[in-house]
């Protein structure tokens, strides 16, 4: 996509592509060893019990023997793409068997009167 090699800078490239110079120049950083057992083991344990979220992974590695914070349990479970499977609500699908209240029409369109005041100005 950039060839840096190229005639034309590498600014007008990453211009003409539409991204950001800092993003032609930016190398991820390798996986360390120490966080990819910690997901081998989060991979295994959420194999196992799908539902355990961060809090409930990071106690069951501590019981394994790995000493982890919760978040770093979050960060890898969002890195590697899982989540905690649970009942989530349904707040936008209504019950079948409740009235549906439409705006009324004939409210909206109707002219505002207001009450007499009892003879006062």
């Amino acid at each position: 996509m950039i060839d840096r090699g190229h005639a034309l800078s590498v600014t007008k490239q990453a211009e003409a592509a539409g991204i950001a110079r800092s993003t032609v120049y930016y190398l991820p950083r390798p996986v360390s060893a120490a966080d990819l057992e910690l997901m081998r083991q989060i991979d295994r344990l959420h194999l196992e019990f799908p539902f355990a979220g961060a809090r409930m992974l990071r106690g069951l590695l501590a019981a394994n023997g790995s000493k982890v914070g919760r978040r770093c349990v979050k960060t890898l479970m969002k890195r590697m793409g899982i989540e905690a499977l649970y009942r989530r609500p349904r707040t936008t699908k209504p019950e079948p068997g409740h009235k549906i209240y439409a705006p009324d029409r004939q409210a909206s369109s109707a002219e505002i009167v207001e009450p007499p005041l009892n003879g006062r100005v």
